[in-house]
């Protein structure tokens, strides 16, 4: 014992700290805190008036709506592609596991017209539900496709190391004592699963409130039908109607904020051990 205190590699605790909340500041809190102080400035029922306006309010559900389908979507089909990926070998497996990637890297854009190219009326795919009465693309539905696709690695990426971690000798022992396939998947399984495919959840839906570069081509943008929130934000700041943008904004913002806020509450209680 010298009585000096050990040095790590990294800066202490109070340097630490300081370094985050600079960044974060300059990166989340100062653009964020703009859209609320531009907002402030205008009177209370100003603000009521063009943040809940019809044209506001179809935006919100859509948006709302379409994000939170796509990415219930995403976590059925997300585990069950992670549980191939995961406990199967098979030919092409890793072409299909890298294809799971692919909305990463791809332009929001790039994919927006690839769907419209494959859902429109004249498509491949949209050419052959359209004599059945189904319209995909420019409609709400094309709202729904494209935030599915972007949304579908989130749950996947997210579930896939908790599958790989999981001992297939607790299914096993399941086995041994009698339990059927559906009670091991229920008692066994799923909860292990729960906790990584709640968080992918919240992910995917994350990612869908603020998507915009795929949905605009697909969507069609009919105002009152197909517009989500953020293609309207760009159309009130095209019209110079800065204050209808930034009261739509801050509407926006705060809603998605505590929606994120409670799943992620929720997600973190189904935690194994959470409420100790």
């Amino acid at each position: 014992m010298t009585g000096r205190a050990e040095r790590g590699a990294l800066p202490g605790f109070g340097l630490s700290l300081g370094v985050t909340l600079l960044y974060l500041a300059l990166l989340v809190l100062v653009p964020l805190a703009t859209v609320v102080l531009r907002t402030a400035s205008l009177p209370l029922e100003r603000i009521w008036e063009l943040a809940t306006s019809a044209r506001a309010l179809a935006s919100y559900r859509l948006t709302f709506g379409a994000a939170a389908l796509a990415a219930a979507i995403n976590l059925v089909f997300g585990v069950l592609v992670a549980w191939v990926l995961e406990r199967y070998r098979f030919p092409g497996r890793r072409v299909v596991d890298a294809l799971v990637d692919l909305p990463f890297a791809l332009p929001t854009a790039v994919a927006g017209i690839a769907l419209a190219a494959v859902y429109a009326p004249n498509g491949w795919i949209g050419r052959w539900l359209e004599p059945l009465g189904v319209k995909i693309a420019y409609t709400p539905l094309g709202v729904v496709v494209a935030l599915t696709f972007i949304g579908l690695p989130f749950v996947v990426r997210t579930v896939q190391p908790v599958l790989a971690d999981l001992d297939p000798a607790l299914e096993e022992a399941a086995a041994t004592l009698g339990a059927g396939r559906l009670a091991t998947l229920r008692r066994v399984v799923l909860p292990e699963l729960a906790p990584a495919a709640a968080t992918g959840f919240v992910l995917a839906l994350a990612r869908g409130l603020g998507e915009y570069g795929s949905v605009i081509f697909i969507a069609g943008n009919l105002p009152m039908k197909s517009e989500i929130t953020a293609l309207l934000i760009m159309v009130r700041l095209e019209e110079y109607d800065y204050a209808g943008a930034t009261a739509i904004a801050l509407v926006f913002l705060a809603a998605s904020f505590l929606l994120l806020l409670t799943l992620n509450r929720l997600a973190r209680g189904s935690r194994p051990g959470a409420a100790r």
